[in-house]
Order: structure tokens, then C-alpha cells, then sequence
């Protein structure tokens, strides 16, 4: 009797955990529909990414909507986030600084955020330069699936945003949305037990 009480207890506690990711991914998908593009003082960046020196397909991705919304005239500066992956020796956001100015955009219109390796450092150090250079609200440009957590961030770390998702984003196939979209769920997962433990905002 008693095994059979632990049996349904753990079973129940299974169902419990699979509801509760299924939720977060929910939100994930619901949050990847909210597109709040607008005028701001930046655009915001979040790395994806690179291959010594060459930004990833999914980086560039995010590169050519950040130039498309400089262009259009949203913003009038443009931040770029990722620092150095032991395996290359160029960083992120240098790599994108390369891409994006030879696309054009003048070099003084452009400012990199080196130190960077997750998603909520890459708000932390960027507000330093958005403080220092008097910027007080951002486009956040990333992936659709990856604005959930994104935004959160922002919010953490004092950072004004407004999401602003890649519509040519390379996740459009179930084969690369599924994956993408369970990694995600796992990352706000972590981040969520992070933040109540750590609050490094708060200090």
C-alpha cells in the first residue's frame, strides 16, 4: 500500500512538472507573437553567436533587422552584445561591428558590449553604455522565441525596452523551433530559480 501511495505521489509530481514546463513554453510561444517596435534611443542587440570572426547565421539574422530598423529610423544608435567565446578570438560583438558597419552604418553610430556570455549580462553591461552615453530606452532585437526571457532581463536590469523580434528568424521549421524552444523553456527555467536565489539586480 505504502509503494503504491509513492508510486502515484512521484506520478503526480511528474504531471505537476510537466504542466509547469508546459506553461513556460506557452508563454514563450505567446510572448514570441508581442512586437512592440517604436521609437527609442538604441537598438539593442543580443549575440547569437560567431565563427571566428564571421557572425552566425541566426546572429546575422538579427543584424540585418537592427540595420533595417536604424534605417527606417526607430533609433538613432545601434548596440552590440557578446563577448569571447574560448574558441574564437574575436568577440561577438566586435565580429557584428565588422558586419554591420560594412553594411554601411557609420562606425560612430555604433557602440559593442565585449563582456557578455548570457542573455542577462548582455543587458547588465549594455546598461552601463546606455547610461553613460544618455540613452534611456532600447529596441531589443533577437529571436521571437528568445524575447520571453529577453525581455525579462531587461526588467531586472533596469534596462527600458521594447521588443522588437527578427521576422526572418532562421527558426521557422518544426525541426529547428522544437529544439530551440525546449532550450528555451530549460534557460527561463534556470533563470527563474537564478534570479529568486542570486537578485544580483538588487544589490
Amino acid at each position: 500500500m505504502k509503494r503504491r501511495r509513492l508510486i502515484l505521489l512521484l506520478l503526480s509530481v511528474l504531471a505537476a512538472l510537466l504542466l509547469f514546463f508546459l506553461g513556460l513554453a506557452a508563454a514563450i510561444v505567446h510572448d514570441a507573437k508581442t512586437d512592440e517596435t517604436r521609437g527609442a534611443d538604441c537598438i539593442l542587440v543580443l549575440g547569437a553567436g560567431t565563427w571566428d570572426g564571421e557572425v552566425s547565421p541566426v546572429f546575422r539574422e538579427r543584424l540585418v533587422h537592427a540595420v533595417e530598423l536604424y534605417r527606417a529610423g526607430y533609433a538613432p544608435k545601434i548596440i552590440l552584445t557578446g563577448g569571447l567565446d574560448p574558441r574564437n578570438t574575436v568577440t561577438d560583438a566586435e565580429a557584428a561591428r565588422r558586419w554591420i558597419t560594412a553594411e554601411g552604418i557609420p562606425e560612430e553610430d555604433v557602440f559593442t558590449e565585449e563582456e557578455s556570455r548570457y542573455t542577462h549580462e548582455n543587458f547588465l553591461y549594455a546598461r552601463r553604455i546606455m547610461e553613460r552615453e544618455g540613452m534611456k530606452t532600447a529596441l531589443v532585437v533577437s529571436d521571437p522565441l528568445h524575447m520571453k526571457r529577453a525581455m525579462l532581463c531587461a526588467r531586472d536590469f533596469g534596462v527600458e525596452g521594447y521588443a522588437s523580434p527578427t521576422p526572418t528568424t532562421r527558426y521557422q521549421t518544426a525541426r529547428t523551433i522544437v529544439p530551440f524552444l525546449i532550450r528555451e523553456t530549460g534557460c527561463l527555467f534556470a533563470y527563474g530559480v537564478w534570479r529568486i536565489l542570486a537578485r544580483p539586480w538588487s544589490r
